[in-house]
């Protein structure tokens, strides 16, 4: 998709700050960061959002979680919080799926989700 800024970042149009990569999967850190640690799990193929997914996804979308586990690991976050937003009304931005990994500080102020 030519006008989403996640895939400019996949294709290395824009620049991003890496921090794991392999054929299916990027992820980088949020440039509005709401924690010492904010990192962004996207798959490189344009998917707009959970939504939009089906169960031929389901082994990228596991393989997502996977990484936003190992990244959280890496950043040796203790605890840590993994979202995605789904359309507007759930405060996606950027409609390119993607999952934040958060932390690097307590989380109180976020609202808790149970």
């Amino acid at each position: 998709m030519t006008d989403c800024i996640f895939c400019k970042i996949v294709a290395k149009e824009l620049p991003a700050d890496i921090v794991y990569e392999d054929e299916q999967i990027i992820a980088f850190r949020d440039v509005k960061p709401v924690a010492p640690v904010h990192i962004l799990v996207i798959p490189k193929r344009h998917i707009e959002s959970l939504q939009t997914t089906d169960s031929t996804d389901d082994q990228l979308l596991g393989a997502l979680m996977g990484v936003a586990r190992q990244v959280a690991k890496e950043q040796n976050l203790a605890g840590y919080r993994v979202a995605t937003n789904i359309g507007k009304e759930g405060g996606q931005v950027v409609k390119h799926l993607h999952l934040h990994v958060i932390g690097g500080r307590p989380l109180s102020d976020l609202p808790a989700l149970g």
